[in-house]
């Protein structure tokens, strides 16, 4: 009955924990689809609005400022809740501002990019919400002390047969399986927290941004990176002498 009973225990543990991480795993991938999509939005959004805007004075700088809003209080901030920064108020909403000061009675050019924007951040949000409670988690760990403690049962009284030397072999294989559960039940931890960790795309993210970021401090100090003052054109050929 013992040995049936670890063996329920250990089938129990391995099919709960494999299903747990395939289901993180597959929610870590769609945050990193989601911020590869939202940053090119970002992108875009700040060219039109350099495009749009610039030589508008204060309207242009407002323009910048949400943006810049935007990019290090929402799309950098992954550790907050998911359902509360949806819940923001439009008002206090940067995209919202961008899209009011860019559009003049009927919504501009700019808000088909907002609007984008918008999906690629509800998917990202989405992406980070956790779908599992701590109780998962709190489940998982209570079925792995429930399989390491009936080991030592099961192994009881072993010593009357193989002697004393067949403890230190069970003792080997106790330390190898709780070692094995740890490790297990830390990597399912890691990719449950949002952000912040090993497998989490804190890092990825702050490479992904470090471009938007130099390009909108360099359009907010006055720099338009505008290529075209740099072209020139090749010099008119010279007359032909008939």
């Amino acid at each position: 009955f013992i040995q049936n009973y670890l063996t329920i225990t250990g089938l129990l543990f391995g099919i709960l924990v494999g299903q747990t991480y395939y289901f993180m795993y597959q929610q870590q991938e769609s945050v990193f689809l989601a911020l590869f999509q939202e940053v090119t939005e970002a992108k875009s959004l700040l060219e039109q609005i350099s495009l749009v805007c610039q030589g508008r004075g204060k309207v242009y700088d407002r323009c910048l400022s949400s943006m810049e809003s935007y990019v290090q209080n929402d799309l950098k901030i992954l550790g907050a809740d998911p359902a509360v920064t949806l819940s923001t108020r439009p008002i206090d909403d940067p995209l919202e501002s961008i899209m009011y000061m860019t559009s003049v009675g009927i919504p501009g050019k700019v808000y088909d990019t907002v609007k984008s924007l918008r999906q690629a951040r509800a998917w990202r949000l989405g992406a980070l919400q956790r779908k599992l409670p701590r109780l998962h988690l709190g489940l998982l760990w209570l079925l792995a002390v429930i399989e390491v403690s009936s080991f030592p049962v099961l192994g009881a009284g072993t010593q009357t047969i193989g002697g004393y030397g067949i403890l230190t072999v069970e003792g080997c294989l106790f330390a190898i399986m709780t070692f094995g559960i740890v490790l297990t039940l830390g990597v399912v931890g890691e990719l449950w927290q949002p952000a912040g960790g090993a497998y989490n795309v804190d890092s990825v993210l702050g490479v992904m941004v470090e471009g938007l970021e130099e390009e909108l401090q360099q359009r907010m100090s006055g720099n338009s990176l505008n290529r075209a003052d740099d072209f020139s054109f090749p010099p008119p050929p010279s007359e032909i002498s008939l």
